[in-house]
């Protein structure tokens, strides 16, 4: 994972206007560099209401090359593909149906199965040894992926994907975990809004917690924070 990064290289705040098409621009541009290096261009998204219109507006771009992209998931709630709580309808509503990414190449995790440890170790065969990108975002607990505060998964070093049952409705979930994020090549967690504030300054500022604050799992990547999600920062952003 990129770790030598500066925090001015790190985190990136913008209006909230502008945060969709910076998502998007980055993302764009991660993948067709890993495309243009290693002739496939592997791509984890993230779930829940803020990148929905980084999604919008990475579909609106006509430089991703689509057909060398792989999708997975970081996670996913125990609920079937059209369920409004599942973050793969969410993807599906508002990019992959709007790209040309040929259908074998879109990777859902079955978190809706009835057996949710074979669902796991079958998706965690699934997935490549490193990601090229791996989208997160951030709860107001600090949580990222379905790695909440206090929870094993947290720590957790040998599997790669996991059933957890979270604090938050629905409980029952699959993650990726902690080796996943540490080897990819690239991590992004996109926050907005005033509520994810505190969450963000304890990921990125705090004293080490990852436990309390799993976010910090990521402080090493990329961060784009609309300015009320960075309003609590000291500093040391572009």
């Amino acid at each position: 994972m990129d770790g030598d990064l500066t925090a001015a290289d790190r985190v990136t705040v913008v209006d909230r206007t502008d945060f969709a098409a910076m998502g998007a621009d980055r993302i764009a541009r991660l993948l067709a560099d890993a495309a243009a290096a290693r002739g496939t261009a592997t791509l984890a998204l993230v779930g829940g209401t803020t990148p929905r219109p980084v999604y919008q507006a990475l579909a609106a771009r006509d430089d991703v090359p689509w057909r060398q992209v792989h999708v997975y998931f970081g996670d996913e709630r125990a609920v079937p593909p059209d369920d409004p709580e599942s973050n793969f309808g969410m993807a599906r509503e508002t990019l992959l149906t709007r790209v040309p990414i040929p259908e074998p190449q879109i990777h859902r995790m079955h978190a809706e199965a009835a057996d949710v440890e074979a669902a796991a170790r079958s998706y965690e065969a699934l997935l490549p040894a490193r990601l090229d990108l791996v989208l997160l975002g951030i709860g107001e607990d600090g949580h990222t992926a379905s790695l909440f505060p206090g929870s094993s998964a947290v720590t957790e070093q040998a599997r790669r994907v996991l059933f957890v049952t979270g604090p938050k409705p629905p409980p029952r979930r699959l993650t990726i975990t902690p080796p996943v994020l540490a080897a990819a090549r690239a991590t992004l967690v996109l926050a907005a809004g005033a509520a994810k504030a505190e969450a963000v300054a304890r990921a990125l500022e705090g004293p080490d917690d990852v436990i309390g604050c799993p976010a910090q799992l990521a402080r090493a990547g990329y961060w784009i924070l609309d300015r009320a999600a960075a309003a609590e920062l000291r500093g040391g952003t572009s």
